[in-house]
C-alpha cells in the first residue's frame, strides 16, 4: 500500500463534489420545465440551517447503524471515528478530538457519567430505545456546554412526551448476532390516559467474547509489543478475544401532563452495564446509574416569546473495576445535578433565537478498594454556571448565526484526600521522584463564542463560513491525577497549574441541498492554545511496570477536509453515496498529536422498493503513519464491507420487519488509530458476523 497523501484526497473530494454540482446544475437547467427537482427535508444533515444538527441519525438509518456502543454507532459518519475501546466502552472521536472535548447529552442534558475522563469508561446512556442521535457543532453547541471543541452528541429517547399520542403505540425488537452469540430484546410503549402521556422502555443485551480474524496481537502471535520499553508482552490469542463480552440492561419510565400551553413531565432510568476490557492484562467493569429528569415547557409565555423551557436532571453513577482474576480494584462514583432554563423569542429585526442559563454540580470520587484511599484522583467537586445567547437571522440569501456563552467553573478537591500511590509503595526508574500534585482549588472563567454565515447563491446551492472559539477547563484527572491506570497501562500524574484550553476553529463549507444529486464539503482548521495532553516522560513506574505520563500543555492544530456526494439518497428506488474524510493533528513545535484518525474513503448504495430495503457500505481506511513520538505503529489499513436487507409486512395492526445485517464481510483485521495502544495492539475489532432480527411496530 503506497503512502496516502493528504492533498490527493482533498483534490479527489473537491473534484467529486464539483463534478456532481456541475452535472446536477446542467440537469436542472435542462429539466426545470418538467419540475423534476426534489427538495430533501426531514432527518438529513442540517443543510438548510447552520443552527440545526450537522447530522441526525434516525429511523431506518439508525437501525442499520446501531451498534453496542455510541462510538460503534457513529464511527463511520463523516468526520467521526470511534475510540474502539472494546464493545462496551467506545466513544465517538470527532475530527481527531475525543474525551472531554466531545460532550455527550441525553435529551439535551449531560449524561453525567465519567466516560469523558478515560477511554475505558462507557457512556451511561442506553441506545437500543433511542429515537434519534444528533451531532451538533458551532453556535448551536454553545447552548449546551463549553469546551466541546469537537462537538456534542445528543441522544433523544422521548421518555418525556411533549404531545399526547392519539393511541397506544410501541416498538419491539429482538435479534441474534453470530460472532459474539449476542442476544438483544427491546421494547418501547407510548400511551395516554386523559391529559397524561405515559412512556416505558426497556432493553436487555447480552453478548459473549467475540470472534476475531487471525490473532489478537497486531503483527501476529510473536510480535511481543513493548508498550513499556524493555518489557515486551505476548498475547497469542486467536478465535475468541478474552474480555470482549458486553452485557447491559435498562428500564426507563416517563409521564407528562399535556396542557393547551405546554407540558410538564418526569422520567426515571436505571442502567446496569457489565463489560470487559480486552487489554493484555484483561479485566472488567460493572457500571450502574440511576437518572431522574424533569422537563417543563410553556408555549408563548408572553408577548414576543415563543417558549420557555426548564429542565433538571440528577444522576447517581457508580462503577466497579475488577482485575482479570475478578479482584475488586477501584470504585468510581459521580453524583451530579444539572439545570437548564431557556427562553426562545420570536423574530426581532430578522433574528430568532434563545437565551438562557445552565448550572451544574458534580462530585467525583475514586476509591482504591484494598486501601480505601483515593485511586488516581482525589474526591473533587465541580461547580459550573453559565449564561448563553444564540441567534439566527435570515437576510435575503444570507442566513447568519451568532452565539456566546460565559461559564465560570471551579474545581475543588478534598484537601484531606490521600493517594493510594503516595504512601511509599511507588518507585520510579533512573532515581526520578514524582510527588503527588498539590490539591489546589481552581477557578476558570470560560468565554466561548461563534459566528457564521451561509449564502444561498442560487436555489439549493450554498456556501458558508463559520468561526468558533471554545474554551475548556481542565478536568479533575488532568489537574490532580496520581497513580497507575491499568486500562491505559500508564502511571498518570496531573498538573494543578494547568491553564484553560482555547480552540479557534475556522470552517468553510460548500453544499448542494436539493435535487437528486446532492453534496457537501467542509474544510476546517482548528488552532489550539494550551492544548492539554499526556506527555510520556520515558520514566517507568517500577512497581507496576507502567510508563509515566505527565499532563502538559502546548499549542497545537488540527486541519482537515471532509466531503460527500449523493444521488437519490434516502428516497425510494436506488441511491448511492460517496464520502471521505482526512485530518492532521500536530504540535506547533513539531510532532503529531496522539490518537488521530486515519484518512478514509467510502461508498454506500441502497435500494428501497415496496416492502424491501437493502444497503451496502464499503470503507477503505488508510494506514496511519503520522503518530505521536511515543505511539507504536503504523496502524494497518483495512477494508470494511457491511451489508443489510430487510422485508416489512403489516399483519393486523402490527408492521413486522425481519432484517439481516452483515458486518465486516471481508473478515478484515481492523484496528483504529484512535484506540489507545493497550487495546489497539492486542484487540482487533470483531471479525465477520451476521445479525438476524425481527421488529414489530404497532
Amino acid at each position: 500500500m503506497k503512502r496516502f497523501r493528504f492533498k490527493q484526497l482533498v483534490v479527489l473530494m473537491g473534484l467529486s463534489l464539483g463534478l456532481g454540482m456541475h452535472v446536477e446544475f446542467a440537469l436542472s437547467q435542462s429539466q426545470s420545465s418538467a419540475g423534476l427537482e426534489v427538495t430533501v427535508t426531514g432527518t438529513q444533515e442540517g443543510g438548510q440551517s447552520i443552527m440545526t444538527p450537522s447530522k441526525v441519525l434516525s429511523g431506518s438509518e439508525l437501525q442499520d447503524k446501531l451498534g453496542t456502543s455510541l462510538g460503534a454507532t457513529l464511527g463511520n459518519e463523516l468526520g467521526v471515528s470511534s475510540s474502539g475501546f472494546g464493545p462496551g466502552a467506545s466513544r465517538p472521536v470527532i475530527r481527531g478530538l475525543e474525551g472531554a472535548r466531545v460532550q455527550i447529552l441525553e435529551n439535551g442534558l449531560s449524561v453525567n457519567d465519567i466516560s469523558g475522563i478515560s477511554a475505558d469508561h462507557a457512556v451511561a446512556s442506553p441506545l437500543q430505545n433511542s429515537r434519534q442521535i444528533e451531532i451538533l457543532r458551532g453556535a448551536s453547541a454553545l447552548m449546551y456546554g463549553s469546551g466541546s471543541s469537537g462537538g456534542l452528541i445528543n441522544i433523544v429517547n422521548d421518555r418525556i412526551a411533549s404531545t399526547l399520542p392519539g393511541e397506544t403505540t410501541g416498538v419491539m425488537d429482538t435479534n441474534y448476532e453470530y460472532a459474539n452469540q449476542g442476544k438483544t430484546a427491546a421494547l418501547v410503549v407510548d400511551s395516554s390516559t386523559g391529559p397524561i402521556a405515559l412512556h416505558a422502555d426497556t432493553a436487555i443485551s447480552n453478548s459473549n467474547n467475540y470472534r476475531i480474524p487471525g490473532f489478537a496481537e497486531q503483527g501476529g502471535p510473536n510480535a511481543n509489543w513493548a508498550i513499556t520499553p524493555g518489557y515486551p508482552v505476548n498475547v497469542p490469542y486467536s478465535g475468541k478475544l478474552p474480555f470482549s463480552f458486553n452485557n447491559q440492561n435498562n428500564l426507563g419510565l416517563g409521564a407528562s401532563y399535556i396542557g393547551d400551553s405546554g407540558y410538564t413531565g418526569i422520567s426515571v432510568e436505571r442502567l446496569n452495564h457489565n463489560y470487559g476490557i480486552p487489554s493484555a492484562n484483561g479485566g472488567f467493569i460493572q457500571q450502574s446509574q440511576n437518572r431522574y429528569d424533569l422537563q417543563h415547557e410553556t408555549r408563548e409565555p408572553f408577548a414576543g416569546f415563543s417558549a420557555f423551557n426548564f429542565s433538571i436532571s440528577n444522576s447517581n453513577y457508580i462503577h466497579n473495576e475488577f482485575t482479570s482474576e475478578g479482584t475488586p480494584a477501584t470504585i468510581w462514583k459521580n453524583n451530579a445535578t444539572e439545570m437548564r432554563a431557556v427562553l426562545s423569542h420570536l423574530q426581532w429585526l430578522g433574528w430568532k433565537g434563545n437565551f438562557g442559563l445552565q448550572s451544574s454540580t458534580a462530585q467525583l470520587t475514586a476509591t482504591d478498594v484494598p486501601t480505601g484511599q483515593s485511586a488516581i484522583v482525589p474526591q473533587t467537586t465541580t461547580n459550573s454556571n453559565a449564561l448563553f445567547w444564540v441567534e439566527e437571522g435570515q437576510f435575503g440569501a444570507l442566513k447568519n448565526s451568532v452565539g456566546v456563552r460565559y461559564n465560570p467553573l471551579s474545581q475543588a478537591p478534598n484537601q484531606s484526600s490521600v493517594y493510594a500511590s503516595s504512601g511509599g509503595g511507588t518507585t520510579f526508574s533512573n532515581g526520578v521522584t514524582y510527588n503527588a500534585p498539590s490539591l489546589l482549588n481552581r477557578q476558570f472563567n470560560l468565554f466561548s463564542y461563534s459566528a457564521g454565515s451561509l449564502w444561498t447563491f442560487m436555489p439549493g446551492y450554498g456556501t458558508g463560513l463559520s468561526y468558533t472559539v471554545s474554551q475548556r477547563a481542565p478536568n479533575a484527572p488532568e489537574l490532580y491525577a496520581y497513580g497507575p491506570h491499568d486500562a491505559t497501562g500508564t502511571f498518570i500524574i496531573g498538573n494543578p497549574n494547568l491553564q484553560k484550553e482555547i480552540s479557534h476553529n475556522l470552517e468553510y463549507t460548500i453544499q448542494k441541498t436539493s435535487g437528486d444529486i446532492q453534496g457537501k464539503m467542509n474544510v476546517y482548521a482548528n488552532k489550539f492554545t494550551n492544548y492539554i495532553y499526556g506527555y510520556y516522560t520515558g520514566v517507568l513506574d517500577t512497581s507496576n511496570l507502567y510508563p509515566v505520563a505527565t499532563t502538559q500543555q502546548a499549542n497545537a492544530s488540527i486541519k482537515g477536509v471532509e466531503g460527500e456526494l449523493t444521488h437519490h439518497w434516502r428516497q425510494p428506488g436506488i441511491g448511492g453515496r460517496l464520502f471521505g474524510d482526512v485530518s492532521r493533528g500536530s504540535f506547533d513545535s513539531g510532532g503529531n498529536l496522539p490518537l488521530q484518525p486515519a484518512p478514509r474513503v467510502g461508498a454506500e448504495v441502497a435500494y428501497e422498493k415496496n416492502q424491501w430495503r437493502t444497503n451496502a457500505t464499503f470503507i477503505h481506511a488508510y494506514s496511519q503513519n503520522r503518530l505521536a513520538s511515543f505511539e507504536i505503529g503504523p496502524t494497518p489499513s483495512y477494508n470494511l464491507l457491511n451489508a443489510g436487507i430487510s422485508y416489512s409486512k403489516k399483519v393486523g395492526k402490527v408492521n413486522w420487519t425481519t432484517y439481516l445485517r452483515l458486518t465486516n464481510l471481508l473478515n478484515q483485521e481492523i484496528r483504529y488509530a484512535t484506540t489507545p495502544e493497550t487495546i489497539r495492539l492486542y484487540a482487533p475489532q470483531m471479525g465477520r458476523s451476521a445479525m438476524i432480527g425481527l421488529k414489530g411496530a404497532f
